[in-house]
């Protein structure tokens, strides 16, 4: 895992930095959601966390602090969340369409924090950027490494070139459900775009090497 970022306290009980720090990101979030980054003053997050200003202040430095300790929550719900999926099978084949349905109903659980870290995340300075970044890659790390699993065990006739471009595809799959959802919940149920997500990606993992090779190569020398 990435390593985070210190923000330095004057308060010496660990514990009681991480309650407070706790206080702090719920009430963030909640106003961050409701009012944007922007549009929320540090006081008004003090007062909904129930600490005064001052207080406050004791445990972070700015409001750019909040604002990565809240994408930080949010990744650590992410991958908690998904990785706690509960995994059946041996083969990638099996594995992988199992992953995707956790994933997606994480996402359709969180859709709203996933929402925020996006519409935020471009207000945090660039250190913190980097770090929230690096999470994100974490999720897509995740779902290469059983890409690759499938290489290895034939379930897949994928180059291995392609691997981390897919990664990304099943990221982005997921987030789609939360950034298109004013068009995609009209016409979709959860389960209906997971089996039509699942099926078309599963499709492009297990058709012919050679074939799907070709027909990269060919894009690429078209767009050169």
């Amino acid at each position: 895992m990435a390593n985070m970022r210190n923000i330095a306290t004057p308060v010496k009980d660990p514990d009681l930095v991480r309650m407070r720090r706790d206080q702090i990101v719920q009430a963030a979030t909640k106003l961050f959601a409701e009012k944007g980054f922007h549009g929320t003053t540090t006081r008004e997050i003090a007062r909904e966390s129930g600490l005064g200003t001052g207080t406050l202040y004791e445990y972070v430095s700015s409001k750019e602090d909040i604002l990565y300790l809240v994408c930080d929550m949010i990744h650590s719900q992410v991958e908690e969340k998904l990785h706690s999926v509960p995994v059946t099978g041996s083969r990638a084949d099996e594995v992988l369409p199992v992953v995707l349905a956790g994933f997606f109903r994480v996402m359709d659980e969180l859709q709203e924090l996933v929402l925020l870290i996006y519409q935020e995340t471009k207000s945090l300075p660039p250190e913190y950027m980097h770090y929230v970044l690096r999470r994100e890659e974490e999720i897509s790390s995740y779902f290469a490494k059983i890409l690759r699993t499938g290489i290895e065990d034939g379930s897949f006739s994928i180059s291995p070139e392609v691997v981390s471009l897919m990664a990304h595809n099943i990221t982005v799959l997921g987030q789609m459900w939360a950034f298109r959802r004013w068009s995609l919940h009209r016409n979709y149920s959860l389960e209906a775009f997971t089996e039509t997500q699942t099926s078309l990606f599963m499709r492009e993992l297990c058709a012919d090497a050679n074939a799907g090779f070709l027909g990269r190569t060919q894009i690429h020398e078209n767009v050169q």
